[in-house]
């Protein structure tokens, strides 16, 4: 199942929030593909700021679980002084629907 998103940066936070991506913490991305997620990318417009997420998942309801978890809550606690947030840290995100897709 493919699934996207976005959500945004604030102005001036860009280089942290790709610096604190690269490398992600390895209980995160070890909690991610215990969680049905195969593939994950997030691309950012550098004139906006807006993220663009795009993940291969295996079930939704196991990639929804993934917010439940201690390590994504403390990601999201880590991330928030970057992001436009909720009160629980989430990062506010917009789900997107898929209007075409091309496969080999």
């Amino acid at each position: 199942m493919r699934i996207a998103f976005k959500m945004s940066v604030n102005k001036g936070d860009e280089v942290e929030y790709e610096a604190r991506h690269n490398p992600i913490w390895e209980e995160l991305e070890q909690t991610l593909k215990d969680h049905g997620v195969v593939d994950y990318s997030i691309f950012m417009d550098p004139d906006t700021n807006d993220l663009f997420a795009y993940a291969v998942i295996e079930d939704l309801e196991r990639w929804q679980s993934i917010a439940d978890t201690e390590i994504c809550k403390k990601w999201w606690a880590h991330m928030a002084p970057l992001m436009p947030g909720n009160p629980d840290n989430s990062p506010i995100a917009t789900d997107l629907k898929e209007v075409f897709h091309i496969e080999k």
